[in-house]
């Protein structure tokens, strides 16, 4: 009977079996190591290199295709897969009776020579298979077939919380899934090599902070024993950052895991990765350009080109992308003017809108929650959000031209945020001012607003030259440039409810 028709707990107990049966030969069934000397990919790019060459190669069994005293496998390591080819006569008698002892999902070394069959398939004829790791619990098997010249795949390893649960047994079974993860190591480096070829300095600041902050978000809370305090575990990397720009250095960035205690979502996890940037002597308009330049580049060295598809929406991030101020952009979608609007002109145009409004916000809140129901979905192309009311950016500059607005940026794609950007407010006074205004807000019921931090304070009063800031979700950019539609696609172990 095959083994995708019996019930799992009888298929394990079939390959405990085995195990025991591999021990009683003396055959370790859980290798310390093995010599291996090629990847698979190597071999099927350059045939003509290695055909009627000994290679050595590990990988584990994803097929196994009995016939009589002969079988084909298939190996499959990092790089890929190759087909195997394991005769009684190659590899002699008593190790083949071993080797019907080996399933699908074993790891296994093998020597022998490269050759193509008679249907064209590069494949090795083994000389020797050892086993490395023997599979105690079987893989999914997917099978492929082909209709009407298309591959269609069946038993896929797709329900989807298993798959984030288990990622071990979904990057064996689905191929594609490897991918998107090469591409996101790959999306860090561009960044890094970006960052560092401009001559900014990679540094680390603390994960537990006493008083957190650089963020509009509730903290995730521990106790040090030792010293008997409170920590937070950081929302955001920005108030160390700065503080290194008033300590003298002139660019630095820091690319970090950031912890916020919200809710779960298609583009929301509370353990995400996080490029912060800080630059001396600039401003938001400086920081648009690089950001503009950085994401392309790293398009173009991901993908080759600039033209996307991101869910069936075309995508082009050729700059210069859109700059739009944000009380433009809620007039244009909104069909509003809601600058200079008081607290309850503000709720009334909400309710005209059909937004509920709840009594402890304030009127950047209302606006805020405005925006994103009626102009977020609306920002598909590359787009910069720029210009905000001082209430929701607490850590901005204020506007050289309007003081009710701030120099700060947002670049949207594909209806949602990727970053955040400002001219970073130097002013210890005013700065002092507006953590004063959030502390209240805090008290009043927002349970987000920014925390008062004295030493921040006191690092400004020192002197912080004038500083442009940018902090990029970089989980949120891989999803873009790997068509993702989740942030739990692009993190290998996304934080998940407990499995009862």
């Amino acid at each position: 009977m095959s083994e995708e028709l019996l019930d799992l707990n009888e298929v394990m107990k079939i390959r405990r079996a085995k195990l025991l049966k591999l021990r009683e030969a003396n055959i370790e069934p859980f290798a310390y190591a093995y010599s291996r000397t090629n990847m698979t990919e190597e071999i099927r790019s350059d045939y003509a290199g290695y055909e009627g060459k000994t290679v050595s190669l590990a990988g584990r069994l994803m097929s196994l295709r009995p016939m009589g005293k002969v079988t084909f496998c298939d190996l499959m390591d990092a790089s890929g897969r190759i087909q195997l080819y394991v005769g009684q006569k190659q590899i002699g008698e008593q190790a083949y009776e071993v080797f019907k002892l080996f399933d699908i999902g074993d790891i296994v070394g093998i020597k022998g020579q490269v050759f193509k069959t008679h249907a064209g398939e590069i494949t090795v004829s083994a000389a020797e298979i050892t086993l490395l790791t023997k599979n105690l619990r079987p893989l999914p098997i997917v099978k492929q077939a082909e209709k009407d010249g298309e591959k269609i795949v069946y038993d896929a390893f797709a329900d989807t919380e298993q798959r984030y649960r288990q990622r071990y047994i979904d990057l064996n079974v689905n191929p594609q899934v490897r991918e998107v993860f090469i591409k996101r190591s790959r999306v860090i480096s561009a960044m890094r090599e970006y960052l560092d070829a401009r001559g900014y300095l990679e540094v680390e600041t603390p994960i537990l902070q006493p008083i957190y902050g650089g963020a509009a978000a509730r903290p995730f809370t521990t106790h040090h024993n030792a010293l008997d305090i409170t920590l937070y575990m950081r929302i955001a990397d920005e108030l160390y950052l700065k503080r290194l720009i008033a300590g003298g250095f002139e660019g630095v960035y820091e690319i970090s895991k950031d912890f916020r205690n919200e809710g779960i979502d298609r583009t929301h996890n509370p353990e995400f990765t996080m490029m912060e940037l800080y630059v001396a002597y600039q401003d938001y308009t400086f920081m648009m350009n690089l950001v503009e330049e950085m994401v392309c580049t790293i398009s173009e060295k991901l993908n080759g080109t600039l033209q996307l598809t991101y869910q069936g929406e075309k995508i082009d991030l050729t700059p210069p992308w859109r700059r739009l101020p944000m009380f433009e952009a809620l007039q244009q979608y909104s069909g509003i003017n809601l600058y200079g609007k008081e607290r309850e002109e503000l709720a009334a145009a909400a309710k005209q809108l059909h937004i509920p409004v709840e009594k402890s916000w304030s009127a950047g809140k209302i606006i805020d929650e405005i925006f994103k129901e009626k102009v977020e979905p609306n920002l598909i192309q590359p787009t910069f959000i720029c210009d905000y009311p001082v209430e929701l950016s607490p850590l901005a500059k204020r506007h050289r031209s309007d003081s009710r607005l701030v120099e700060r940026f947002e670049p949207f794609v594909v209806g949602r945020e990727i970053g955040n950007a400002f001219t970073e407010l130097n002013d210890p006074i005013d700065q002092r001012e507006r953590f004063e205004t959030q502390r209240a807000a805090f008290e009043a019921g927002d349970e987000e607003a920014h925390q008062l931090d004295d030493d921040f304070i006191r690092a400004l009063e020192v002197g912080m030259p004038p500083t442009a800031g940018l902090g990029m979700g970089v989980d949120r950019l891989v999803m873009l440039l790997t068509d993702s539609a989740s942030i739990r696609d692009v993190i290998f172990f996304p934080t998940m409810r407990p499995e009862q």
